[in-house]
């Protein structure tokens, strides 16, 4: 499905029709159900709990709704790395390769 050449995969909100993915706030949910899966475990500081795992982020590229998931999730939670690339295929949303780059400073 994707080659690992790269170390971010984009889960675009976009079908391969075309059509924007429903609900609005997927990328958000989908980011929440794996803030558990972080380096050192899902117990690594007090509050950790209350933020997205740096694994896997929600964002927005160009207007469009996308998580981006860090290659070393595959490494460390095989599981993990299948149900959120599962949850890709299954719902038809494209999927592509790319490096997150920091925001220059200003």
């Amino acid at each position: 499905m994707v080659a690992p050449s790269s170390k971010e995969v984009f889960i675009q909100g976009v079908t391969h029709e075309g059509r924007t993915f429903r609900p609005s706030d997927w990328a958000e949910r989908l980011a929440g159900v794996m803030s558990q899966f972080r380096p050192g475990g899902a117990r690594t500081s007090p509050g950790s709990h209350l933020g997205y795992s740096p694994w896997c982020l929600p964002t927005a590229l160009n207007g469009v709704k996308c998580v981006v998931v860090h290659r070393d999730l595959q490494d460390h939670e095989p599981l993990a790395w299948d149900f959120v690339m599962n949850f890709a295929k299954d719902n038809g949303l494209q999927v592509a390769e790319a490096c997150l780059l920091p925001d220059p400073k200003a």
